[in-house]
């Protein structure tokens, strides 16, 4: 397999799909969704009530993820922007999904999707019975 850009062809997403879960990895295919602001930082404010209340929807409905800003690289300011990672079919379905939200169909925010291959890593989730409460970890 060789990943350098130029004249070797890089594998094609299926083909790894499968090379991970032949080896027994996770291969659970989500959609990342990089949110960047794209007009005046009035626009995003304006837009933040209906992108929440549509992040809601799509988290009751099963398609949300995880959803949240992002800093600047020193992690001490935040920049505007975002990621949000959705379950979806096919990437066409994912776009429709991004396109939809508030925030990126009034002009406010623009956004790129990527295919992500979650494989390893490790998850905690921890309810609590009586109260009702949940936390991830």
């Amino acid at each position: 397999m060789n990943w350098k850009n130029g004249g070797d062809r890089m594998v094609a997403w299926n083909d790894y799909k499968e090379m991970a879960r032949g080896r027994g990895a996770l291969a659970l295919e989500l959609f990342v969704v990089e949110s960047t602001p794209a007009g005046a930082p009035e626009a995003v404010k304006d837009n933040l009530p209906d992108h929440l209340a549509y992040q809601r929807k799509l988290e009751e409905n099963g398609t949300l993820v995880l959803a949240g800003p992002l800093s600047d690289p020193t992690g001490e300011i935040m920049v505007g922007a975002g990621l949000i990672l959705y379950r979806a079919a096919t990437m066409q379905d994912a776009q429709g999904l991004a396109e939809a939200d508030p925030m990126h169909a009034s002009g406010a925010r623009s956004f790129t999707v990527r295919k992500w291959l979650v494989n390893e890593g490790n998850l905690t989730v921890n309810v609590g019975l009586s109260t009702g409460s949940a936390r991830l970890a």
